[in-house]
């Protein structure tokens, strides 16, 4: 009989000081996250059973090798110590693939971790302070993480289209235009969408934000919820300026009973499936799905029975138009389904590549809670809706074993189309695929940036100038989505593309 994967321990902190001197370097923030998931466990000696570690990629501060030096941070010697990847699912495929190499006997016991300061960091430079933490070693000496950056295609880079709050936005606008909606409908179900999980923030201890806005409030462009880009406002946007760990202890059942880990402790993990997009999102073939995270949530639901097996979920939650999509491919009602059991990257807080663990905790804590039996399903996606990765935990053993191929790549290639050529010599007419406007701290709209089809059904990526007083209210109207509007493609004086309508 095969010794079951369970998760025994989960741990979060939070430094919130009262001046950047007081501040915790991340990798303080973990080596607390670590201590607190082994008093989770019920035994505080678990951490030395610990057989690996995959510290997950962090960015608000440098070091040589972070997994070891907080090994001796912690006193601990694992076999192996990993500096692991980049990407808002990293933390639900390190979780899966520890539990499979428990199962298959290779290891007995894995710390998954991760850990961020940005707000420490952010409030040092605004107070003119050095902080006091592990000397940082030169740029060629620091570590670097996998995945720390994508292949994305020139024009892309040469219209500054690169940051996650400007590329989440081309498939809000193309999911609107699929599903009927008009941006103010769409607007109104991101908001009250984003109101389920600022009230699930408000009941987590943990969360950053916890003042729980409503539909209106998180909706209303105003001053403090200024847009950041079209539809986008502050409120609906990824907030990484948080100091925030969290840890996962992995056991071998019989390993933690050994350990002395009580069985309430304990959460199954039943299986899991994962699958990619393309590095360049203009490599994609469309922008109102992606055929990785439905090939993902399809095998889920499978693999647990169905969709209403589910008793909590942690749909991914960067911005709004990621659980629209999960929750559309899932068939659940929004209005009456609960996204969230954490309070997403928004409110609860998005400490970059470590939020999913903290939903991994949150998650294994409603368990713990719930009915004997009961199911969750962690959705997490990385990149630009890239890679994704779901993961079933349950109160109660699993009936198989852990599959060690969890890829469903191959289903999410079959339901592919045909992926446009992108070109970049182009003078003539075009009708916008999709579009975003990009804003500057001031309200003021920076540019338009539509990628757009040819009469040949190329695909070309173009600016729109602020001035152009006809696109630009095309672009940004609440009424109207412009998707399917034409137009005429010209060369700017600087060589790049411009669309203009009409």
């Amino acid at each position: 009989m095969v010794d079951q994967a369970v998760i025994v321990g989960v741990g979060e902190w939070s430094d919130r000081p009262r001046t950047a001197a007081d501040a915790l370097e991340p990798l303080e923030l973990m080596a607390r996250a670590a201590q607190a998931a082994a008093e989770d466990a019920g035994a505080p000696g678990v951490l030395g059973q610990v057989d690996t570690l995959d510290l997950i990629g962090l960015i608000s501060w440098r070091y040589r090798d972070p997994a070891r030096e907080l090994c001796a941070r912690l006193g601990i010697a694992p076999g192996r110590a990993t500096n692991a990847s980049m990407g808002g699912e990293t933390p639900l495929r390190l979780i899966h693939d520890a539990a499979i190499a428990i199962e298959s006997g290779r290891i007995e016991a894995a710390l998954i971790l991760g850990g961020e300061a940005m707000s420490s960091r952010r409030r040092a430079q605004k107070e003119g302070v050095e902080l006091d933490w592990t000397p940082p070693p030169s740029r060629e000496e620091t570590v670097r993480f996998p995945g720390s950056s994508y292949r994305t295609a020139r024009p892309a880079r040469a219209l500054d289209m690169l940051d996650p709050a400007r590329i989440y936005p081309f498939y809000e606008m193309a999911t609107q235009a699929a599903w009927g909606q008009s941006p103010a409908q769409a607007h109104r179900r991101s908001a009250d969408l984003w109101a389920a999980y600022a009230a699930a923030a408000a009941h987590n201890p943990h969360a950053w934000i916890d003042s729980a806005p409503n539909s209106e409030e998180i909706g209303q462009i105003a001053p403090g919820n200024r847009m950041i880009c079209w539809p986008y406002p502050k409120l609906m946007t990824a907030n990484p300026i948080v100091n925030q760990a969290a840890a996962v202890i992995v056991m071998s059942e019989r390993k933690a009973k050994e350990c002395g880990i009580p069985a309430d402790r304990m959460i199954y993990l039943h299986g899991g499936a994962s699958a990619e997009e393309s590095e360049d999102y203009l490599a994609r073939d469309s922008y109102a799905h992606a055929t990785a995270q439905t090939a993902v949530l399809d095998r889920i639901c499978a693999i647990a029975g169905g969709v209403e097996r589910f008793d909590h979920l942690e749909l991914y939650s960067c911005f709004p138009v990621v659980p629209k999509m999960a929750l559309r491919t899932l068939g659940l009602d929004p209005d009456s389904t609960s996204p969230t059991v954490t309070g997403g990257l928004t409110f609860f807080g998005g400490p970059l590549n470590n939020y999913m663990t903290h939903a991994a905790a949150a998650m294994v804590r409603r368990l713990r809670d719930g009915d004997a039996g009961g199911l969750g399903l962690l959705y997490g996606q990385g990149g630009y809706l890239t890679k994704h990765h779901a993961l079933i935990l349950g109160s109660a053993p699993p009936g198989t074993t852990l599959d060690a191929d969890y890829s469903v790549q191959a289903a999410a290639e079959a339901a592919r189309g045909p992926v446009p050529e992108l070109i970049e010599d182009y003078r003539g007419p075009a009708v916008i695929e999709t579009y975003t406007v990009p804003f500057a701290r001031d309200g003021a709209p920076l540019q338009g940036v539509v990628i757009a089809r040819t009469p040949e059904g190329k695909r070309l990526m173009a600016r729109v100038p602020a001035e152009d007083g006809v696109t630009m209210p095309l672009l940004t109207s609440m009424e109207r989505n412009a998707i399917g509007v034409g137009g005429e493609v010209t060369a700017g004086a600087d060589g790049e593309l411009v669309f203009s309508a009409g």
